[in-house]
């Protein structure tokens, strides 16, 4: 990512407390030793030279903007973590107790690079790519989940647990994998189901260097096995299987291009388990071919993405049933 000169100037004033409206401060003033500080919490091992602070702050914007990063949409994770810190609501100034004034002068600077900040439910400070409404995160799935993210994985679970393939897809799949960066999302649906040649979703991703990939997506919605179709209402997965390679095998329909295209990369998604024998199956069918092509993912997978990601829950998903006591207290004993 490279900034023009005068956004990485406000920002490095934003980050030292220089920037001021009508003598008002909304941002925390940091000499040359909490600088320091600053970028420490941030996971950033910069230490203050002693120099203009300002222009040591911006050099050191330009050095994170310039670390790797997925794509145009992602920034690198330790632009993000520097945000957040800029807005942390602990730090909020005299005459503007909820931060409003200061999330409004950051992102008169940040609108001029495509980005705006804003608050979340938990009172935390995001970051959304404007032209694709993608919400920048530090998206590590493996990673453990605070209270709230366990509540709202639950919930998921519950949602997961009733809805249907195409609520599956609709609700869940498309948000999910356009939060992740792929753009030009297109689900079949069961009406066009005979003409899809396997596939329920196409959607391309554009590479750093701009190059264009294209996924196919195969979704059933409950456990696949090694079994037989139909047992305990799981799926096969080498009838899944087939159903992919079908998916390579036929062109798709590229609208922006005008052209007809074929799928690079295909994932096998199961709302529900992958079992052991089923993972097994299918590993030895990827090492004999097509290895790189096909991926998988399964239920925790799903869940794991999509709570990391912080999207909105799908609206049929409601809070977990609380346990409650079998017994009476007004019963003696």
């Amino acid at each position: 990512m490279k900034w023009k000169n005068k956004n990485l100037r406000e920002l490095a004033d934003i980050i030292c407390g220089n920037a001021e409206s009508n003598d008002i401060r909304y941002f925390q003033y940091r000499s040359s030793s909490y600088l320091t500080k600053f970028f420490e919490d941030c996971d950033l091992d910069y230490v203050h030279d002693g120099s203009t602070r300002w222009g040591w702050v911006a050099s050191r914007l330009e050095e994170v903007l310039a670390q790797p990063h997925p794509g145009p949409t992602v920034p690198p994770d330790a632009f993000i973590r520097i945000i957040r810190a800029v807005l942390d609501k602990s730090e909020a100034q005299q005459g503007d107790p909820d931060r409003n004034k200061a999330l409004t002068t950051l992102n008169v600077v940040l609108v001029r690079e495509g980005w705006k900040a804003f608050y979340d439910e938990h009172g935390s400070g995001q970051l959304r790519h404007i032209a694709t409404n993608t919400v920048a995160q530090i998206a590590n799935p493996h990673r453990p989940m605070t209270p709230a993210e366990l509540e709202r994985r639950d919930q998921l679970i519950a949602y997961l647990d009733t809805c249907s393939e195409d609520e599956l897809i609709e609700e869940v799949l498309l948000p999910l994998f356009r939060q992740l960066g792929f753009h030009r999302i297109t689900a079949a649906g069961h009406k066009d189901r005979a003409l899809e040649y396997g596939k329920d979703v196409w959607m391309k991703y554009t590479l750093p260097t701009l190059h264009v990939i294209y996924f196919g997506i195969q979704v059933k919605k409950g456990k696949l096995d090694s079994a037989g179709v139909g047992r305990g209402g799981s799926a096969n997965i080498a009838e899944i299987h087939n159903q992919v390679l079908m998916m390579l095998g036929h062109e798709i329909f590229d609208p922006e291009l005008n052209r007809r295209v074929l799928v690079d990369h295909a994932f096998i998604v199961a709302g529900g388990e992958i079992t052991n024998q089923a993972r097994n199956w299918l590993g030895n069918q990827l090492d004999a071919m097509k290895r790189s092509q096909i991926m998988f993912m399964d239920r925790n997978d799903i869940l794991n993405l999509f709570i990391v990601t912080n999207l909105p829950l799908p609206k049929g998903a409601l809070p977990p049933k609380k346990v409650v006591d079998s017994f009476d207290d007004d019963i003696p004993f």
